[in-house]
């Protein structure tokens, strides 16, 4: 009779199946606790003729065995079954953490890299420490210059003053990438330089120590300043809308000659006046002009042969026009709430 019962239960523990982990909790207390019914077995075993006892225990023995082994095998298809579902679930957020945007500042550099793109600039880059002879001198500067005092400056190391080449630096502004570019390429050429600039000056809402620049430069023959102007009010126009107006001021900068200042007129009053604009309908926004031929010549390019024209803007500067943020500082401070105010511009 008990083998029977065994035969029977064994059957069944063949057959066991299981929807979920708590299905296989439930059949493993009914089979294999203290209170199962292959524990309670040994109750009718004491009863167990002495010559059947041997076969009828080592049944229940391997009844058990095969219980264990079918738990664990449920068990397994499980784990394996969740593992697969993750697998397949492309909608299932695997962290419950946020998707980021990119940086207000590289929307608004990646906005002025794609127009210029579309005007036939190309990209170019330089080290963000460089030497006085790249930053400096090839571009005009003279000897005894402000910007190259501490003051403004970060050197590095200054241990020849007589050798500039020797006095290494953080750039102070990307034309320095253009000096590299100039030495290795021959006009024609017309590049975009953008990048990370450093100057030695107070930290407040407007001025920084470390900015960011995108500065371009066009070399060829017969370049003037009316090619500046019209690349200069197109960008203008793709960057703020097709109603904005240019105005350039004299200006001077030492490595070009004639240089000016650009305006853009006020999106905000429409160039009427408001505060904006300090009432004058016109922000400043950038500095160009037409490459000095000592900057030409230090590269090594025939000035009278080839002319060119440059330009310089800041990225937080016409990041503060686009999205009229008021205090520079933070574009650096990784507020989270600040940067998703810009999800919408990614």
């Amino acid at each position: 009779m008990l083998l029977e019962k065994i035969e029977a239960l064994l059957k069944k523990v063949n057959n066991l199946s299981a929807q979920n982990a708590e299905e296989i909790e439930q059949l493993r207390l009914k089979y294999l606790s203290k209170k199962g019914e292959i524990n309670a077995l040994m109750a009718d075993f004491r009863n167990v003729s002495a010559d059947q006892k041997k076969v009828v225990g080592m049944r229940i023995n391997e009844l058990k065995q095969t219980a264990i082994s079918k738990i664990n095998e449920l068990k397994e298809q499980e784990e394996e079954a969740e593992v697969s579902a993750d697998d397949i679930d492309l909608t299932r957020t695997a962290y419950p953490i946020q998707v980021g945007t990119r940086h207000p500042l590289t929307v608004v550099k990646n906005q002025i890299v794609e127009i210029f793109n579309r005007m036939g600039f190309i990209l170019a880059d330089g080290p963000e420490i460089d030497d006085d002879l790249h930053v400096f001198t090839k571009l005009n500067f003279a000897a005894d210059h402000p910007a190259r005092d501490m003051q403004d400056t970060f050197f590095i190391e200054q241990s020849d003053p007589n050798n500039v080449a020797k006095n290494v630096l953080l750039r102070s502004h990307t034309s320095g990438d253009q000096s590299h570019y100039m030495e290795t390429h021959k006009p024609p050429f017309r590049i975009l330089c953008p990048g990370r600039v450093y100057r030695n000056e107070a930290i407040s809402a407007r001025a920084h120590c470390f900015f960011h620049q995108v500065e371009g430069l066009y070399v060829d023959k017969n370049v003037s300043f009316e090619d500046l102007k019209q690349v200069l009010l197109t960008f203008a126009q793709e960057m703020f809308g097709p109603e904005t107006k240019i105005r350039l001021r004299p200006s001077y900068f030492p490595f070009t000659e004639p240089s000016a200042e650009m305006d853009i007129s006020c999106d905000i009053c429409g160039g009427k006046g408001c505060a904006f604009c300090k009432h004058t309908g016109w922000v400043e926004i950038l500095g160009c002009g037409m490459v000095d031929p000592n900057v030409l010549e230090a590269a090594g390019i025939d000035s009278t042969v080839y002319t060119g024209y440059a330009f310089g803007m800041g990225v937080e500067r016409i990041a503060n026009l686009k999205y009229k943020v008021s205090d520079l500082r933070l574009f650096s401070e990784n507020d989270t709430e600040f940067l998703k105010e810009f999800t919408a511009a990614n």
